[in-house]
């Protein structure tokens, strides 16, 4: 087919005859096209399997209706209008195809519907007006469902129900159950999601499905506990010849896999998506086994002033257990203060009491404190009891009834002494104290020397230095204590600041108590000029900068700008005996020059 045609034409004069002149144009001849062709189908039946487990929106087939028209008169429309009463699929057309696609609307079921047959209209969605109706094709389209592997299906998506509190390990709570919705029928097992069992209070029978109890439950800690039990099919193989289960890594809590007459018992090909999970909430059911105890510490305050049957303190119980025809609690006193000479009880009629007073005698001085022993008992089955002890405070009070002071005050007894005899006892007490107070001062004073020092001792503490440096580093070059202490001439007491190489023999003095001091320190004064280890002019003194301060300097600034024949060495003999060698070796002779020996 051609959409478009060249047409030459050509013109002559003269009507055509010899001699006559000619032209010639092209002209362009375009063709509009018409919907004159109605849609077909390709074939008139289609046949399509689709898997039951294809998901919703999901392609299951395509059909295809050809139109020979172009453009706007070629699109067409797709749609099932019998075979579908179900409202399983739908078929949309692809915009650039112009392909009808089957797709689905709701899950397929193999066990429900194995098969559907479906008719499928196409039609041009522009028309001529002058043919009257739009042009359509038909075609037959039938759909197999294919079989699938389906997971278990429960019974019910979730499962109530209830125990009793404190029931015996391994009490049967409910059974759940599931099915394998396939044709084959495998069988189901079953299994707890152990997080959400963490405590693994639950068991469950992997075969028929019954749930039991792991550990006794207390509803007072829990009333409720919901827990995930999933199923999943299984398969038998035989396992002579030491084969084993397929997949024996896959496993929850309990082992997926387990060994009866050599038959292994296996989820198929290890699939793990073909599982199921139901919800169970099991209720524990209260039993009656905590008894009523009071709702706080009660204290109460009973004044002094009280009168006769005044309510003291009203008290209530409380009880952990939940019974459902609810709680009713009965007082009474403990069989031993059924006659009690100071309190009753009075029934209110909900659940609590009121204590009364039943005289105005009441004194702190007598008595301070009561302590009332209450019983209370529950209704349950069997009823539950316990004993409750209140408080209770004898106080001073105001006129109004208001406590002013619940504390023991303090009151002179009478205990037989008279007047005269109290205030002896007092005064032999303050008399005692006086005589330790006396002996404390007087030790005190022992302690204290009773002859003063003599000027020699006093003088010990005041230290009068005119030689340079003193009290720097030299503050034991005149020890005082050494010069009272004519034993201390007897060793040599070497330099503070330098450790000396070597020590003189210490001088003997004459007598121990006839020792001259400026003899002394004549000697100590000998020994310490002619100390080989001690530096020239002074002891070593400590300055921020090596030389700053000291006469001889630095060892680097022995240096002059005098010319040989201008030395004088003479210096050299007064830096002590260590330099008194090098001294004479470079002294000035009688003749005016140096003299090298």
């Amino acid at each position: 087919m051609r959409e478009e045609y060249l047409v030459v034409i050509q013109a002559k004069d003269m009507g055509g005859h010899m001699g006559g002149l000619s032209g010639t144009t092209t002209v362009t001849v375009t063709l509009t096209d018409v919907n004159d062709n109605p849609p077909k189908f390709s074939k008139s039946l289609y046949e399509f399997v689709i898997p039951e487990d294809l998901a919703i929106g999901q392609p299951g087939g395509k059909v295809k209706a050809n139109d020979r028209d172009i453009g706007e008169n070629a699109k067409s429309t797709y749609n099932i209008i019998d075979g579908d009463e179900r409202d399983v699929f739908e078929i949309t057309t692809d915009a650039q195809t112009q392909e009808g696609i089957l797709r689905l609307k709701k899950p397929l079921n193999f066990e429900t519907k194995k098969s559907y047959t479906l008719k499928v209209e196409a039609a041009n969605i522009r028309f001529d007006p002058n043919s009257g109706a739009p042009f359509k094709d038909t075609a037959t389209v039938k759909i197999a469902v294919e079989d699938s592997d389906e997971p278990p299906v429960f019974s019910k998506p979730t499962f109530v129900l209830q125990v009793d509190e404190n029931a015996p390990i391994n009490t049967v709570v409910g059974t759940v159950t599931a099915r394998d919705p396939d044709v084959t029928g495998s069988l189901v097992r079953y299994f707890i999601d152990r997080h959400t069992d963490l405590e693994r209070q639950f068991n469950v029978n992997v075969d028929d499905g019954k749930i039991t109890l792991a550990k006794p439950l207390d509803r007072e800690t829990d009333m409720w506990h919901n827990i995930t039990v999933t199923a999943t099919e299984i398969r038998r193989v035989s396992t002579r010849g030491g084969d084993s289960c397929l997949n024996p890594l896959w496993r929850e809590e309990e082992e997926m896999c387990s060994q009866s007459n050599s038959i292994a018992i296996c989820h198929p090909n290890g699939n793990h998506s073909q599982i199921s999970r139901a919800t169970v909430a099991i209720r524990v059911l209260d039993i009656n086994d905590n008894a009523p105890e009071f709702a706080t510490e009660y204290e109460a305050f009973l004044c002094e002033n009280g009168k006769p049957g005044q309510v003291i303190q009203t008290v209530s119980a409380v009880d952990k257990d939940d019974p459902i025809q609810g709680h009713y609690f009965e007082y009474r006193l403990i069989p031993e203060m059924l006659n009690n000479p100071n309190f009753t009880i009075k029934n209110n009629g909900d659940n609590s009491i009121s204590v009364l007073a039943k005289h105005d005698t009441f004194r702190r001085q007598k008595q301070e404190m009561y302590f009332l022993p209450i019983i209370v008992t529950d209704n349950g089955n069997p009823p539950m009891s316990s004993t409750n002890t209140l408080t209770i405070r004898v106080c001073g009070c105001s006129r109004e009834g208001i406590v002013q002071s619940c504390n023991v005050e303090a009151y002179v007894l009478p205990i037989g002494l008279s007047m005269g005899a109290l205030i002896a006892i007092l005064a032999c007490i303050i008399l005692l104290l006086v005589i330790v107070v006396l002996f404390v001062t007087l030790r005190r004073h022992k302690n204290k020397p009773l002859i003063i020092k003599d000027d020699e001792d006093v003088r010990e503490n005041i230290i009068r230095y005119d030689d340079e440096g003193g009290g720097e580093e030299d503050t034991e070059a005149f020890d005082i204590a050494t010069l009272q202490n004519p034993d201390g001439i007897n060793g040599y007491l070497p330099r503070k600041d330098i450790k000396p190489d070597l020590q003189f023999m210490p001088r003997q003095s004459s007598g121990p108590n006839g020792v001259d001091v400026d003899e002394f320190i004549n000697v100590r004064l000998h020994e310490a000029d002619n100390d080989p280890t001690a530096p020239p002019y002074d002891s070593i003194q400590i300055y921020g900068y090596e030389g700053r301060g000291s006469i001889a300097g630095s060892l680097s600034s022995l240096e002059t700008a005098s010319s040989d024949s201008d030395q004088n060495y003479d210096y050299l003999r007064e830096w002590g005996p260590r330099f008194r060698r090098l001294g004479e070796l470079y002294s000035v002779g009688e003749r005016g020059h140096l003299s090298y020996s």
